[in-house]
């Protein structure tokens, strides 16, 4: 039910946000003084929808004291352009821009309507239309023709002008917004603004929580840096007051092995005082959470064990009698491993959208190195906090879609893609049984995946990621030890065949040309 009301409150707000001043009714008094806040988003994404859902309110209470804008992310490659979740967010952000155009006075309650489910735009276009009694004929003319390109490619062009590729992007009086992101952050940061006409609302805007958060690091690992991570945490906890502590020193070593106790090891580690629960902003963050040591457990994706050999440093970190490579620590540090020829490794997130990318332009990959012995494999990317127990950036829903993949890669070497390809054509969806097919049975990745097996076999894939130190879904390694990333398959095979020139995978006659004019742009971004 609280997801349900999120999502539908989420609708409500992408609505408003996305026709600002379109509902005003005659009688509301212009205001004598606007402030503006800008939003750059993508229409099926998650954080934007969020933001929407925390602005709404504030266009309620500020009316047109506030000038609110928004427009679209889309990412351009030889004159076309696609926004991030592809051909369905591309037909949605038409029919929004069309709906502008030709139908002012209802945008906003179809936007209400369609975004209730907004992971589904556009499909729910017509029945939205029909419940409203929208002239759906028009606003589908306007978007499938060259009308809704202009319009929509307008939006997009506008946001790349402003350097908006994150959703959302947010301006506040034309200067880049960075401040909390719940209702009351921004009321704070627009009633800053006014100058002369100050809304009544702007006295009624409770205090922000006080929120402790300690931030552990370790001065030995180049990666755990965590001052760049308190302006994100005062984007959600404005009240926060943080403490950064080192492992190196008592207290943080102190507070290291409290933590570590209840299955948190790796660094950096973000932990929150209980008392966020309480805050606004903690709904926003909630689904990264994990309890334990009377703290929040805020995931960051930390990859470093402090207590284990550093692999670069001619120190014995351990006091072993061992150093670097030579401890078993460091089997598998980038530093110490070995080149082999034809290796290909690929870590993804699995329900990482540009992971899917990745995945699926190996079908193209396979087939330009058709003559060539490949040894390609599939590594997921996610933290054991205890055992048998996960934790990876989307939820507990990635966690199970691993190990079923993992299932399919383990009893079905040579078919496991087909699984992984079609899942890929709707990720999320719990429905995966409607992909053991063929060769695959569902029944064996079943039993596989709920029982021990499955779980033996996550918890072995994931180390070679976490040995890596590896974070961003996809990350290719490419001969066991070159890493890069790389979504479309040319940018794949380039990197393949930077190593290993003498394939024939590499031959010209082999080369994968990125699409011509007119056909979907090349694709770039990671998650983590």
């Amino acid at each position: 039910m609280k997801k349900s009301l999120v999502v539908l409150f989420a609708a409500v707000a992408v609505a408003l946000l996305a026709f600002a001043g379109c509902g005003k009714t005659a009688s509301e008094p212009e205001a004598k003084e606007k402030v503006k806040l800008s939003l750059h988003i993508m229409s099926k994404c998650p954080y934007g929808v969020q933001v929407a859902n925390a602005v709404k309110p504030v266009k309620d209470k500020l009316g047109n004291a506030l000038d609110l804008e928004i427009n679209f992310i889309g990412n351009e490659r030889d004159g076309s352009w696609m926004p991030m979740h592809g051909e369905t967010e591309l037909k949605g952000d038409k029919i929004a821009v069309c709906m502008k155009k030709y139908a002012p006075k209802q945008a906003l309650d179809l936007m209400f309507c369609m975004n209730k489910e907004y992971r589904k735009i556009p499909e729910t276009f017509d029945a939205c239309a029909a419940e409203l009694k929208v002239d759906a004929a028009k606003i589908k003319g306007c978007a499938e023709g060259e009308e809704g390109k202009t319009l929509v490619e307008e939006s997009y062009k506008f946001s790349k002008s402003k350097n908006a590729s994150g959703s959302p992007t947010i301006f506040l009086n034309d200067q880049p917004y960075r401040g909390g992101r719940g209702t009351n952050d921004f009321l704070r940061a627009l009633c800053a603004e006014y100058k002369t006409a100050k809304p009544q609302v702007c006295s009624e805007i409770p205090e922000p929580k006080k929120v402790h958060a300690i931030l552990l690091t370790d001065k030995r690992c180049p990666t755990c840096r965590v001052e760049g991570l308190v302006p994100q945490l005062k984007s959600f906890f404005p009240g926060l007051e943080e403490e950064i502590l080192d492992y190196s020193d008592p207290k943080g070593k102190e507070e290291y092995d409290k933590y570590a106790a209840a299955g948190h090891k790796l660094l950096p580690l973000i932990a929150l005082d209980p008392v966020a629960k309480t805050d606004e902003g903690y709904e926003k963050v909630s689904r990264w959470i994990e309890e334990g040591a009377g703290k929040l457990f805020l995931r960051v994706g930390g990859k470093f064990d402090p207590t284990k050999e550093i692999c670069d440093n001619k120190i014995d970190d351990t006091g072993n009698g061992k150093i670097d490579c030579d401890d078993s620590d460091c089997k598998e540090a980038v530093v110490c491993r070995k080149e082999i020829p034809g290796r290909v490794d690929l870590f993804v997130m699995s329900q990482c959208p540009y992971g899917v990318l990745a995945l699926n332009a190996m079908k193209e990959i396979f087939q330009a190195f058709k003559g060539d012995k490949l040894d390609f494999h599939v590594n997921y990317i996610a933290n054991e906090t205890g055992e048998g127990k996960f934790q990876s950036l989307h939820g507990q829903g990635e966690v199970d879609e691993n190990i079923r993949e993992l299932c399919a890669i383990k009893h079905y070497p040579k078919d496991y893609m087909d699984y992984i390809w079609c899942r890929n054509e709707n990720i999320r969806s719990n429905e995966w049984k409607q992909c053991a097919k063929g060769k695959i049975k569902a029944d064996v990745i079943e039993k596989c995946s709920t029982g021990d097996e499955g779980i033996k076999l996550h918890s072995e894939n994931i180390k070679l990621g976490n040995a890596l130190n590896i974070g961003g879904s996809p990350t290719w390694f490419i001969n066991n030890k070159f890493q890069g990333g790389g979504i479309a398959a040319p940018a794949i095979q380039k990197m393949i065949c930077d190593h290993n020139p003498n394939l024939k995978g590499c031959s010209e006659a082999n080369k994968i040309v990125p699409p011509a004019d007119g056909k979907q742009p090349q694709p770039q971004g990671s998650c983590g």
